[in-house]
């Protein structure tokens, strides 16, 4: 947060940049996109996050005199491209899918325009970015649906992979569905409601389990949840809470919040505190449970009939410790001639999930009208148009055969621009609204896409033009 990170990039975008300026190529228009394969988890889709934190680097891009001096110390840039840098002003336009979008493989969820020394050199920071945030949200949303409505609070901020990694992961993860976090800091620069109450600590500093607890209730007698598994849950925690909301807090007109645990059987410890706890007349208290859980765990608890009413979870989410790699890449995509005209690049390899989608390209989303569930996802030409009062043909870009017509449907481009020649021309969202537009665009999903194992695939073809296009360049290669 308010810091500048300019310089935050690989050295080769810098090596790159001034080869660029050397050979006359530094105001050569370049098109690249960002995009991923795989979903984390064998997922069915992905969440877009990241995005205000995009802007917000490429709107300050600055070199200080210190920068300047650090390379002119490296002895391998020139002494014009150390005043390019001096005199920098960015230059570029930027589309992305709106944050809180649910993604797909292969589609270009950013795509930058402009001046190739400025284009290239932005990569690694984008990718840090959109890759960090969209990773952690994920992982979010495959826990939050397995919470099935129960609040799950984020509580990773001490395992994070650093400062950034836990404010950053907090709020990506708020995004997606969670109620809130344990990190202030997060709730301090974005609004991520910080939520908490004891640790083991705080129990073991006092002479007795009750006397912890009585304390609390009196300094917190309007939100008191207490932590139940420092001794015993069944013989101690849950007794001791019990007695302290009959003793402290009802006498002062409350009532207990809440009994976490945090370690143990957690499914039969549950069972066993919610009818304690209702045997007391205490059928509004609720139970929070934590301890290395994941998606799979939670389902597990649920079916095994645990009795939660929320989940603290911490190391899993906050690093998505299944899979703690979003995996996108930042390719060029084509280029413009002298005279302006677009000449498409393809990157080419005998593997061929990295082969990429070459030229200028929008993103365009199938709705169905009946039911309002995305259908499938196609990319085009960025000129090309969808006329969704007509039927459309869509094709499976490497199985050809595999042909549908679709009807009955709408057409929504998705990539919306951020910056028009470097003048940043994007509204900041309230993470309220990001928040509330993810839910909205989750519900759309199938369930077959959302499962967590085996997930349906969903498509995303190719137009017609754009198919041709990539067949005649991967032909010209071949030959």
């Amino acid at each position: 947060m308010n810091k500048n990170l300019t310089m935050l990039t690989d050295f080769y975008q810098l090596t790159m940049a001034n080869g660029y300026l050397e050979n006359g190529m530094a105001d050569t228009i370049a098109y690249f996109d960002m995009f991923f394969r795989k979903v984390p988890d064998g997922g069915g889709y992905a969440i877009m996050a990241g995005v205000e934190q995009m802007v917000d680097y490429l709107k300050n891009l600055t070199f200080t005199d210190e920068d300047i001096a650090y390379l002119e110390g490296r002895g391998c840039f020139s002494k014009a491209f150390l005043d390019y840098l001096r005199n920098f002003k960015f230059a570029c336009d930027v589309w992305a899918i709106p944050e809180g979008e649910v993604i797909f493989p292969g589609e270009p969820i950013v795509t930058v325009r402009g001046p190739i020394i400025q284009a290239q050199f932005v990569e690694t920071m984008i990718l840090l970015t959109i890759n960090h945030q969209s990773l952690i949200a994920t992982k979010a949303s495959r826990m939050v649906r397995a919470a099935e409505g129960r609040a799950v609070m984020e509580f990773g901020s001490r395992r994070a992979q650093g400062a950034d990694g836990a404010v950053l992961g907090a709020r990506a993860a708020y995004i997606a569905g969670a109620a809130g976090t344990a990190c202030v800091l997060s709730d301090r620069e974005f609004g991520v409601p910080a939520v908490g109450t004891m640790a083991h600590s705080w129990v073991q500093s006092f002479d007795s389990e009750y006397e912890a607890f009585a304390a609390y209730a009196k300094t917190y007698p309007n939100a008191c949840t207490v932590l139940v598994d420092t001794y015993s849950v069944l013989k101690s925690g849950v007794p001791n809470a019990i007695k302290v909301a009959k003793e402290v807090l009802e006498p002062m007109g409350y009532r207990m919040k809440g009994v976490r645990i945090d370690s143990g059987d957690i499914a039969y410890l549950s069972r066993e505190t919610r009818k304690m706890l209702d045997a007391a007349g205490m059928e509004d208290c609720g139970i929070v449970v934590s301890n290395s859980l994941d998606e799979f765990l939670v389902r597990d608890l649920l079916r095994q009939g645990a009795c939660i009413n929320s989940f603290g979870i911490g190391e899993r989410l906050i690093t998505a410790k299944s899979a703690p790699v979003f995996g996108g890449v930042y390719k060029l995509v084509a280029i413009d001639s002298k005279d302006g005209e677009i000449i498409p690049k393809i990157k080419i390899s005998e593997n061929v999930g990295k082969i990429t989608n070459p030229h200028f390209k929008q993103v365009w989303r199938f709705t169905d009208k009946k039911d309002g569930k995305y259908r499938s996802d196609v990319l085009t030409l960025r000129d090309e148009v969808i006329d969704d009062s007509q039927p459309y043909l869509l094709f499976d870009p490497n199985y050809t055969w595999k042909r549908h017509t679709i009807t009955d449907y709408e057409a929504k481009p998705l990539q919306v621009q951020l910056f028009d020649k470097g003048v940043c021309i994007h509204k900041p969202r309230d993470i309220e609204e990001i928040r509330a537009y993810c839910k909205e665009c989750q519900s759309r999903v199938w369930e077959e896409v959302s499962r967590f194992e085996n997930p349906h695939p969903y498509y995303v073809d190719l137009s017609q033009k754009l198919w041709d296009i990539k067949q005649q360049l991967l032909m010209e290669n071949h030959k």
